[in-house]
């Protein structure tokens, strides 16, 4: 390092000293001292992705692998494994038993969703000026963070000839107690009951959220222009809040086509005459009921495919009715 000598006005003289040169420039094998430094933050990021990368390859990628091995191949976890081909497939869709459950787990999936996010977008605009929501919203969060288990078994008792839910009906039309999880024309109302309360919650907190990331300036300039609380929702909030609608959407609907636990615990055997048999009970049943592997890992793969496609038909969808801030600039 050297100084430099500057002449101020009137004589005088001034040092200027020169910046340090760095240290990993200069010193011997600096870039060496670096790129270990560098080594060691990357062995300690590998330490500690490593136990979720190791429960993904464990309990994701290689019962998928596993399952889409089975799906072409004869197994029932006794004998020796024997390869059919697409004799899985052919059988699974030549079986009522797996349309009857694609039928049921796509009127739960229609009646569920659009149901459960009009119903958690109007509690959320009702709730967005409320001094007292936080109290509303627990009471709306507790069936979600609440075991499902637990929750179907509530919903049992008042779904019972003599329960709660039945009896008000009752008394109230003047009618006979409906028999909701005997009555296969009910049985699958009182699921799909089930799943929108348990979901509602999530869903309100969610669209309050977006909500409340509305500018005020967007509301009140509408207001100016003589908007009311009807053309306020249906012209600025919605639009607005349509991707976070969207993304629910998408969310709600992989939800409930993968619905099991609510059938399993709420109806036995998938209620009277399959009326709530689903396409993962299905897969259970096949698997850990016939021990036929093969055919149930069949139908995993074509819940797949189904997912796959509805995803991408609601991808396809979202340029018509979802509205982003930065398009409108």
């Amino acid at each position: 390092m050297s100084d430099e000598m500057t002449l101020q006005p009137g004589g005088a003289a001034a040092t200027t000293v020169a910046p340090p040169a760095d240290p990993a420039a200069s010193a011997p094998g600096g870039l060496n001292k670096e790129s270990a430094w560098r080594r060691r933050d990357r062995r300690w990021g590998y330490v500690f992705i490593g136990p979720q990368v190791v429960g993904m390859a464990v309990f994701v990628l290689l019962p998928f692998v596993a399952s889409m091995v089975l799906a072409f191949a004869s197994w029932n976890g006794l004998t020796e494994l024997t390869w059919v081909g697409l004799e899985n497939f052919t059988a699974q869709l030549q079986d009522e038993l797996l349309l009857r459950s694609i039928v049921n787990t796509l009127l739960i999936a229609i009646i569920t969703v659009p149901i459960g996010l009009g119903l958690a977008v109007v509690i959320a605009v009702a709730l967005e000026k409320l001094k007292t929501r936080t109290l509303y919203l627990i009471l709306f969060f507790a069936p979600v963070v609440t075991s499902t288990v637990a929750v179907a078994m509530i919903w049992q008792q008042m779904f019972r000839v003599d329960g709660v839910l039945s009896q008000t009906i009752s008394a109230i039309f003047g009618i006979a107690p409906p028999d909701w999880l005997g009555d296969p024309r009910l049985a699958l109302i009182a699921v799909c009951i089930v799943s929108i309360w348990s979901a509602l919650g999530l869903n309100v907190i969610i669209f309050l959220a977006g909500l409340q990331n509305i500018s005020p300036s967007v509301i009140e300039a509408a207001r100016i222009d003589g908007a009311g609380a009807f053309r306020l929702l249906r012209s600025i909030r919605l639009p607005l809040l349509s991707p976070i609608i969207f993304f629910s959407s998408i969310v709600a609907f992989i939800s409930s086509l993968q619905t099991f636990d609510t059938v399993f615990i709420l109806t036995a055997d998938a209620g009277p005459d399959n009326a709530t048999r689903t396409i993962v009970y299905h897969i259970y049943d096949l698997g850990f009921g016939r021990f036929e592997f093969g055919p149930s890992s069949a139908a995993s793969v074509i819940l797949l495919l189904l997912t796959l496609v509805i995803t991408a038909i609601q991808f396809g969808a979202q340029k018509k009715f979802v509205h982003y801030e930065d398009d409108a600039a």
